[in-house]
């Protein structure tokens, strides 16, 4: 995934692979620290992505001189990103091991298209309605999605998964970017959702445009068009209380 326009932060392109290219799925890297207790390691550059913004974690295998490991859990913790891994009878690697880091690609992939599918519900809803997303929450091929809608019609939910599928169809093109603080604070397509609840010293803010439909600050990796995401179906639609109604999204295989 190329990064237009504006650069990322000084290091992020060499440290946090995902960042700006969702597609790789190899790496190589050195193990920084180990956290021998909890299982886990930290290492100079990786591809996977840490759980947050309501996108799972990547799992995947690490492949340390003493063999494979396999990497179960991802988490950002003080800005450090840790690898939790599965040894088995391989045992943790040292601080200064060479080892090369694999994506599990298909529940990537998987999780990709479904991100970029909630994002393509937020512009529709945004679009059609002007109402912003409050939350939301995904595993591979399905996710969901709170509104601070007054009321809910009983054919919103059908009436979406048309307006969804449109914009899927129309193949938008996918770009990252990254901009400075002031002026993501002062765009209100971004302030709408959650620039205004990132840390002020994040900055400057990496954002997922969905070119023409919908422009977010967003950390989580995503398809290169709309068109692999596939077919949407709205699994349904429910009120959580007063002015919080959810839709909850499937993304359909190509058999489905």
């Amino acid at each position: 995934m190329g990064v237009p326009g504006n650069p990322p932060p000084a290091g992020l392109a060499e440290t946090e692979l995902f960042a700006v290219d969702a597609y790789r799925t190899e790496f190589d890297a050195t193990v920084v620290e180990v956290d021998r207790e909890g299982g886990r390691l930290r290492l100079a550059r990786t591809a996977f992505y840490p759980v947050g913004g309501g996108q799972p974690a990547d799992t995947g295998t690490l492949q340390t001189p003493g063999g494979a490991i396999a990497v179960t859990g991802v988490r950002r913790e003080k800005g450090a990103i840790w690898h939790t891994v599965d040894v088995g009878d391989v045992g943790l690697p040292d601080v200064g091991a060479e080892v090369q880091g694999e994506i599990d690609w298909d529940r990537r992939f998987r999780l990709m298209r479904t991100h970029t599918a909630l994002h393509v519900l937020c512009g529709v809803i945004w679009a059609d309605y002007g109402i912003p997303v409050t939350g939301g929450n995904m595993e591979p091929m399905k996710g969901r999605l709170d509104f601070p809608f007054p009321h809910m019609s009983a054919d919103l939910g059908a009436q979406v998964e048309r307006r969804i599928n449109e914009e899927i169809a129309k193949a938008h093109e996918i770009v990252v970017d990254f901009l400075p603080r002031s002026v993501a604070d002062s765009d209100p397509a971004l302030i709408r959702t959650s620039a205004n609840l990132i840390p002020q010293e994040i900055d400057p803010l990496r954002v997922i445009d969905i070119v023409g439909l919908d422009r977010q600050a967003d950390g989580g990796t995503h398809v290169l068009s709309t068109a692999e995401v596939g077919k949407v179906r709205v699994a349904g639609t429910e009120s959580k209380g007063k002015d919080n109604k959810r839709i909850r999204l499937e993304v359909l295989d190509p058999e489905e």
